[in-house]
């Protein structure tokens, strides 16, 4: 059974023209719902993970100055979203998401989470709309307990991994995948595993070969037993804050490519959402879904 993290805390009311599209994490699952994808059994509500697996990742002092509301102004507008009590919480939500959605990627060979993917934040500080990052805790909480060895992050979000590239710098059994635009959000990039920085304008037919030369290499080479795919689809040309070309097709057919190797591989996988700004909610709920449509097909 495809199992997928989500909760209504997931959508977090925003002020007024906040250009960060919350309303997708509710029109998302009633969509897959609606066109009968998936079923309310597929769903699970995630609970707050617990601080000892937060703090396994991110430093005690900025779990604390988060929990506590205590960011400075500056702190704050890096993160993109307004403090509170209730915004962290929907953060520790998510982390608990892509935990357990990782342990049932362990038992089905897939699982996802609505939300996640929130790949900037690093171990002392939140940047571009992520506070805690779920890839590395999860990452994490599956080396510390023994489940998989060596992780392969599969980043495919327009903007690069620079929280997941820095946290796991200097650790040898993640290794950390990157494929984003050069001209991008951040400006300053840190240096993943592999980086491959794109040129403005890359459309489907570009994107798509450098990533079926390169995912099978990677798998090959590095032989990870999971791989945590930032699924993010602000690479459509019609992203706001994107400068990449791909056209729902392409996406869909990315997704396709990582989903299909990993099973092949019998390698589990677990997909979390990542970023999509495209003025038409519409474009970035049909692309989220494709990715779950093709879960269903390919695993169940």
């Amino acid at each position: 059974m495809l199992k997928i993290a989500w909760s209504p805390i997931y959508c977090h009311p925003l002020p007024e023209g906040h250009r960060f599209p919350m309303e997708k994490y509710n029109i998302l699952p009633e969509q897959l719902l609606y066109e009968g994808t998936v079923k309310s059994s597929n769903f699970f509500s995630p609970q707050k993970l617990e601080e000892k697996w937060i703090v396994n990742t991110h430093s005690p002092s900025f779990f604390g100055k988060l929990t506590s509301l205590n960011l400075n102004k500056s702190e704050i507008r890096k993160t993109g979203f307004p403090l509170s009590h209730e915004l962290i919480d929907r953060e520790i939500h998510i982390m608990h998401g892509s935990v357990q959605a990782s342990l049932f990627a362990l038992e089905y060979g897939i699982a996802m989470n609505i939300a996640g993917g929130t790949h900037h934040a690093f171990a002392d500080r939140g940047e571009g709309f992520c506070l805690l990052n779920d890839i590395a805790i999860a990452s994490n909480f599956l080396l510390e307990n023994g489940l998989r060895k060596k992780i392969l992050v599969v980043d495919l979000d327009v903007h690069q991994g620079n929280g997941t590239a820095s946290i796991f710098e200097k650790l040898p059994s993640v290794f950390t995948f990157s494929m984003h635009g050069a001209s991008n959000y951040p400006m300053h990039k840190e240096k993943s595993d592999l980086d491959i920085p794109l040129p403005d304008k890359t459309n489907d037919g570009q994107y798509l070969k450098i990533l079926k030369e390169t995912l099978p290499r990677l798998i090959e080479t590095f032989q990870p037993d999971f791989i945590m795919y930032q699924c993010g689809v602000d690479v459509l040309a019609s992203d706001k804050l994107g400068r990449l070309a791909l056209t729902i097709a392409g996406c869909k057919e990315r997704d396709k490519t990582v989903l299909e190797l990993a099973r092949r591989h019998s390698i589990p996988i677990m997909c979390c959402m990542g970023g999509g700004y495209s003025e038409k909610l519409s474009l970035i709920i049909e692309a989220h879904a494709n990715t779950y449509r093709l879960a269903q097909d390919l695993y169940f």
